[in-house]
């Protein structure tokens, strides 16, 4: 035996390579590659410019280095500390507010700034609708700057007037950007910029208002430091400081959901593109059996032979992906492009680190799954050359599974997903595999009964599904899922609201109203009673915090992440009421019992709420309601229909509890189409009232639902590709048994349309078979979600049944496409290759 050198090894495995590409021999390879390469590229970009994002422009997000904010105003002795330490200070109040016009009215939310905001950032404004934006500047005294959809909506230009509350503003020029806008609530709706001199005269801010009060610092970071150290322990309970770290804690919470929800799609691509890759590589190590046993003959050691086709994989790896890489990049462009809108910052254009993550992670699939096979290559004996009955001593099983599952551990660390979920969908994916493959397996044998009175194609194309069940059962199953996936995805997509909104009654109601004054409440109560048949009572509402249970810090006592967790980092709208509300149904305990003598009043609370805190009837809670504390006796739980479009609370309070304090009411209506003028009148004649139109609300919810639904729509895809990958990769590994089976019946005298006709039959029922378990599947899923996620009820779906018919046409035309190589060989072509 002689060692070839390196470099010998290398041009050969080039020339070896470049062969077997122009024959087609590795095609499939090499799209698998790619596909598990521009999957974790994209979705690596994807995430990756996102995070760098939120670093670079972090205190953007709060427009100041740090930011003190509650549902009061500071009180001086916090303002006056921030000053003596020699920070720089703005202030912004933002509330929500009917921008009302001679003929029509629109829900906005509202800023109201002074001179300095902001400290971080600039604002950006347009001399016109959709015009040139310019950065700095900010709305004097009597202007208001306004987003173009407000222009659009309410047929504004420059220079028009709109009335906040009692007072008309001016629209002196279209807001295009705001630094420290957040993705909540106040996103949905139009925004309006105001200078915060203003405020006062718009009569809109009265106590017990729902008012989002910031003050923003901007110093050096000891200064900071020493202001908080100054004024956390003075924090009343509606209050909190922000920093760089937590702002915008919304949508990047909602980031970070769709990322791991991606990164799952992309775990379920690169999958499928790995087991693509196995089914090929074993392909290629099994028609480089002879070439090897020759190689040794000729001298090559058992060592160059291994080299020889690890640097053939190599290369082509590396190529692939690269080409991976370039597509992956291409896509999260696409990616953004879908999400325009929800995501307002510019996104920078991102390092070379997903790219070059994306072509390890091909390169991992790789060798985890194409090294086993490959093993085999470097210990066929040259004795081979004269028998070829003579195959290599195969791996250990150890090797090949161990292998496998070291790439896919990296892989699952590369995508940073969450252990439990990925172990949980796994685990749920396998046991669906292994009763629905047994399903098909039985009724593949069940079908071989069928066969002896069928049509020739017939059992031609069956007999070869027969003739490898556990390839053909595989097959069905990863192209159902597939299928199951994407149509599960456009049924909740378009679907599930529309199903939520045509449940509610007729008159249901269709708009609500916050921030009703006292001593408005009977007049707007008159005014709602002619304007509907159709209105909810007047609820009196608090903002108040739970502060405590029996004694002991709630915080100490709830689980991060919960409800319970939620809802105790936020003010609640506490209420009263005599009598219980629609849509209340009392679960423990009993309604008001006016004998019962207690030394504290009660409290009525939400019972899935009350689960999540550990709350047992008799519990006293504390909570913190105006800078005053008051406790309450827990009297009942209720079980509350939260789609019932009734005003709802967690909490509701024994009569008497909190008259003395400072409380605006909240109501529901429903109004017929065409009354858009009496609204303009009744948000005119009580201009401190908000209303919020539901309508407007879902269609900005459906819009938002479509987007990311569209980028994960797009990730699909490249599951879709990966499971076409796998089907021609499984056609691959039969293609040459194929051959010669077609060579045969062509020698015995069958003709070519016989042949198509039987690949039809064959891949058509493949295709059926997975539409067929991708409908099934979706109905039983979109069942349980309906039942016990979204509390629906639930129909058939009738458009489902055209899975089988798309199944049939999509896995047919690739199964006769795969395969037309076989449908080609001549028998004297089959002959001179043996």
């Amino acid at each position: 035996m002689t060692k070839l050198p390196l470099a010998r090894l290398v041009l050969l495995a080039l020339r070896q390579l470049w062969r077997d590409t122009r024959a087609g021999e590795l095609h499939v390879l090499f799209a698998a590659l790619v596909i598990a390469v521009a999957a974790s590229t994209a979705i690596g970009y994807f995430s990756g410019r996102l995070n760098d994002a939120m670093q670079l422009r972090a205190t953007e997000f709060l427009g100041a280095d740090l930011v003190l904010r509650g549902s009061a105003p500071a009180v001086p002795a916090q303002i006056d500390a921030g000053l003596a330490a020699g920070l720089d200070h703005a202030r912004t109040v933002e509330f929500s507010s009917v921008i009302a016009t001679d003929e029509a009215l629109q829900l906005s939310s509202v800023k109201a700034a002074d001179a300095a905001y902001p400290l971080r950032g600039e604002l950006r404004s347009a001399a016109e609708p959709f015009g040139p934006e310019t950065a700095g500047g900010g709305p004097a005294p009597g202007e208001a700057w306004a987003e173009a959809r407000l222009f659009t909506a309410l047929g504004l230009s420059i220079g028009d007037h709109i009335e906040v509350g009692r007072k008309p503003l001016r629209l002196a020029r279209v807001l295009t950007y705001e630094p420290d806008r957040v993705g909540d609530f106040y996103s949905l709706t139009p925004r309006v910029l105001m200078n915060l001199d203003d405020l006062p005269d718009t009569g809109v801010i009265q106590p017990g208002s729902r008012v989002r009060y910031r003050d923003l610092w901007r110093g050096s970071p000891s200064a900071l430091q020493a202001y908080r150290s100054q004024v956390e322990p003075s924090l009343e309970a509606h209050q909190r400081l922000e920093t760089a770290e937590d702002g915008n804690r919304q949508i990047g919470n909602a980031l970070g959901r769709a990322e791991r929800y991606l990164n799952l799609a992309s775990l379920a691509a690169i999958l499928l593109a790995g087991v693509a890759v196995a089914l090929s590589a074993n392909r290629f190590a099994n028609r480089r059996l002879d070439a090897s046993a020759l190689l040794r003959c000729l001298g090559l050691t058992r060592r160059d032979v291994m080299v020889l086709y690890m640097l053939q994989l190599g290369v082509l790896g590396l190529c692939a992906s690269l080409v991976g890489a370039g597509l992956g990049w291409l896509t999260q462009l696409g990616l953004f492009g879908v999400l325009d809108g929800l995501i307002a910052q510019t996104i920078p254009s991102g390092s070379l680190w997903p790219a070059l993550a994306g072509i390890a992670t091909g390169l991992v699939a790789l060798a985890g799954f194409a090294l086993p096979p490959l093993a085999a290559l470097g210990r066929v004996p040259p004795l081979r050359v004269l028998r070829r009955d003579l195959l290599p001593v195969p791996p250990s099983s150890w090797v090949i599974y161990g292998a496998a599952l070291l790439a896919l551990a990296l892989i699952m660390w590369r995508l940073s997903l969450d252990l439990k979920i990925t172990l949980a969908l796994l685990a749920g994916g396998l046991v669906a595999v292994v009763l629905l493959g047994g399903a098909l397996m039985l009724a593949l044998k069940g079908l071989r009964r069928l066969l002896a009175g069928a049509p020739l194609p017939w059992r031609l194309g069956l007999g070869q599904l027969l003739r490898h069940p556990l390839a053909a059962a595989g097959q069905s199953l990863a192209f159902g899922l597939i299928l199951l996936a994407m149509a599960l995805v456009a049924l909740l997509r378009g679907e599930l609201l529309d199903t939520w909104q045509d449940q509610l009654p007729d008159n249901a109601p269709n708009h609500f109203v916050l921030n009703v004054l006292p001593a408005d409440v009977e007049a707007f109560g008159a005014r709602v009673s002619a304007l509907s048949d159709f209105a909810a009572p007047l609820y009196p509402v608090v903002p108040g915090r739970l502060t405590a249970i029996n004694g002991e810090p709630v915080r100490e006592l709830v689980s991060k992440d919960t409800r319970g967790d939620r809802a105790t980092r936020r003010d609640l709208s506490l209420t009263w009421a005599a009598e219980l509300p629609d849509g209340n149904r009392v679960v423990a305990g009993h309604w008001w019992d006016e004998d019962a003598e207690s030394t504290a009043p009660g409290v009525s609370v939400e019972s899935e709420l009350a689960e999540s805190l550990n709350l047992q009837l008799g519990d006293r809670l504390t909570f913190s309601v105006g800078g005053l504390e008051r406790d309450a006796r827990v009297t009942n739980l209720r079980e509350v229909d939260w789609d019932s479009f009734q005003p709802n609370f967690y909490m509701i309070f024994e009569p008497g509890t909190l008259q003395d304090i400072p409380a605006t009411y909240m109501t529901s209506f429903h109004t017929p189409a065409g009354s858009e003028q009496a609204l303009v009148d009744l948000a005119r004649a009580f201009p401190s009232i908000t209303l919020l139109q539901v309508e407007a609300l879902l269609a900005q919810l459906r819009g938002i639902i479509a987007q990311v639904s569209l980028a994960v729509e797009c990730v699909l895809l490249f599951v879709l590709a990966a499971g076409l990958a796998v089907l021609f990769a499984g056609l691959q590994a039969t293609l040459d048994e194929r051959i010669r089976q077609g060579a045969l019946l062509r020698a015995l005298g069958a003709r070519r349309d016989l042949l198509v006709r039987a690949r039809r039959t064959e891949f058509g029922l493949l295709g059926a078979s997975s539409g067929l378990l991708a409908a099934i599947g979706c109905e039983a899923v979109s069942a349980l979600l309906y039942r016990f996620a979204f509390d629906l009820e639930w129909h058939p779906h009738p458009w489902l049944l055209l899975l089988p018919l798309l199944g049939a046409l999509l896995v047919g035309g690739a199964g006769v496409i795969g395969t037309r190589r076989a449908l080609n060989a001549t028998p004297l072509g089959v002959l001179r290759e043996s």
